[in-house]
């Protein structure tokens, strides 16, 4: 019943961002943008392990945090990401980066299973990072909503593939599955710290 669960809400955040993606291939200019957003989150360890690690701790609260926390994030970071292509600059992004790969990475690695609505409010924060650091990195000559909804999707599809990972950990059983989550998580906040180091 959890896998079902877990692959609906994977299906769910990827369909709710293909329809409008669809409309990134109207022209040359907009395909290219689109191409570009899409690329961005891929192109850095840093936003690639926090995604994941995003929808690994989505797995481990389950229930509707499996959508809502995913969900959370990708429209948290597109507002950001408006703000970033509007020049309104933020203060300590990079460490800010570094920062959501260190402490998602801990929650992980600790099994730290807060409500739903706290867990919002933690991804949210991270997303504002992440968001503005992709609208401030958009390449001039690319079309902005198709840039916002490459990265949009990127961003969904990692979390998928962190709940998809949260999963297969989960079914190694309690003994070995939490070694897992520690072990995963704990790599992941060591990365963050060395991400941190360089951003400082």
């Amino acid at each position: 019943m959890r896998v079902r669960l877990t692959l609906a809400s994977a299906a769910a955040l990827a369909t709710a961002v293909l329809p409008t993606a669809a409309l990134a291939h109207p022209a040359i200019g907009d395909a290219h943008g689109f191409v570009h957003g899409f690329a961005h989150p891929l192109s850095g360890l840093d936003h690639v392990l926090a995604m994941i690690t995003v929808g690994i701790f989505a797995w481990q609260l389950g229930g509707r945090a499996l959508w809502l926390v995913p969900g959370t994030f990708v429209v948290v970071m597109a507002l950001a990401g408006l703000a970033g292509m509007a020049g309104i600059g933020i203060v300590g992004v990079e460490i800010g980066i570094a920062a959501s790969v260190i402490v998602l990475g801990a929650i992980v690695a600790l099994g730290v299973k807060p409500p739903v609505a706290i867990a919002m409010g933690i991804v949210a924060i991270f997303a504002v990072f992440h968001g503005h650091s992709h609208g401030t990195e958009m390449p001039f000559d690319v079309a902005g909503a198709a840039y916002a909804l490459g990265f949009m999707l990127a961003t969904a599809l990692l979390h998928a593939a962190g709940i998809g990972v949260g999963m297969l950990v989960g079914r190694i059983g309690d003994a070995y599955g939490r070694l897992g989550y520690r072990v995963s998580g704990a790599l992941v906040a060591l990365a963050g710290f060395a991400i941190l180091a360089h951003a400082i």
